[in-house]
């Protein structure tokens, strides 16, 4: 019995060209402004590569279940990030490109991602949750730090600043 060839979806096809500076998020939440212009401050003579994740839940017997896939809902939204962020750095007069990839392990994604489009560096927001989602997803600016350090890519983990209480 040979393999059964698997269809390819539209979100399959990952930009391959070269890029300068790669702008990553976890797929937890929509990129930061102030992410977005640490990219664009790098980017000195490269195009920008714009990558969020949009997370498969796990498997059943050894293979995704269309339960645990990302939602129809949930790709649009990563799709809407990507395009904003592509649309800011344009704007800015840099060149980007943008992707979304579908996976469950979003540090080996990004470095995948990185070391195929020659990525120099990677700028990425901080992870700001803490307790036991942190403990067991970890913190993706900090296991892509550990896994391209041998690579020589710079990542950069833009720092999450929660507004200020205010004392009554």
């Amino acid at each position: 019995m040979g393999l059964i060839p698997r269809r390819k979806r539209k979100w399959d096809e990952q930009p391959t060209a070269p890029c300068e500076v790669l702008l990553a998020a976890d797929g937890r939440r929509d990129f930061s402004e102030r992410a977005i212009a640490e990219a664009i401050a790098l980017s000195q003579s490269g195009p920008v590569a714009v990558v969020t994740i949009a997370r498969i839940y796990g498997t059943q017997f050894g293979i995704p279940n269309p339960g645990l896939m990302p939602t129809k809902q949930e790709m649009k939204a990563r799709h809407g990030w990507v395009g904003s962020a592509v649309d800011q750095i344009v704007a800015a007069g840099v060149t980007a490109d943008g992707q979304v990839s579908v996976t469950r392990k979003a540090t080996k994604s990004l470095a995948k991602v990185a070391r195929a489009r020659g990525a120099k560096m990677i700028v990425i927001d901080e992870t700001p949750e803490t307790g036991i989602r942190r403990f067991v997803e970890g913190d993706v600016g900090t296991e892509l730090r550990k896994k391209l350090r041998k690579d020589g890519i710079e990542v950069h983990v833009i720092p999450h600043h929660e507004p200020a209480l205010s004392s009554v």
